[in-house]
């Protein structure tokens, strides 16, 4: 069955870093778009990142746009995001999803703060 497994959430201090990784199975991994997803508390789910099947083109939502960055290692099932200039407002679950598949990790908490 396919599994999604978020990791790599902490608590960091403002402008700290951090990178988030998602270990994929169940599905033929490069064929698929990948999307990284947030949800803060008490606001929806919205986009962060996606990234193409053999990840030639990324894009980004415009509050991340320049501090995010996101990455998969199709050889290991595996989707990345890298998190730099982190900012209070970033603090949330961080999922991970393939594109046009109806399956969701357990995400992973990031929290920034001082």
């Amino acid at each position: 069955q396919v599994q999604l497994v978020e990791s790599g959430g902490a608590l960091v201090q403002p402008g700290g870093s951090l990178r988030l990784s998602c270990a994929a199975s169940g599905f033929t991994f490069s064929r698929y778009q990948l999307n990284w997803y947030r949800q803060a508390p008490g606001k929806e789910r919205e986009l962060v990142a996606t990234i193409t099947s053999t990840g030639g083109i990324t894009t980004y939502a415009d509050s991340v746009k320049g501090r995010f960055s996101i990455s998969r290692d199709n050889a290991k099932n595996t989707v990345y995001l890298q998190m730099n200039s982190l900012k209070p407002e970033d603090t949330a679950v961080y999922y991970c999803k393939a594109n046009f598949l109806p399956y969701w990790g357990q995400g992973t908490q990031v929290t920034v703060s001082s």
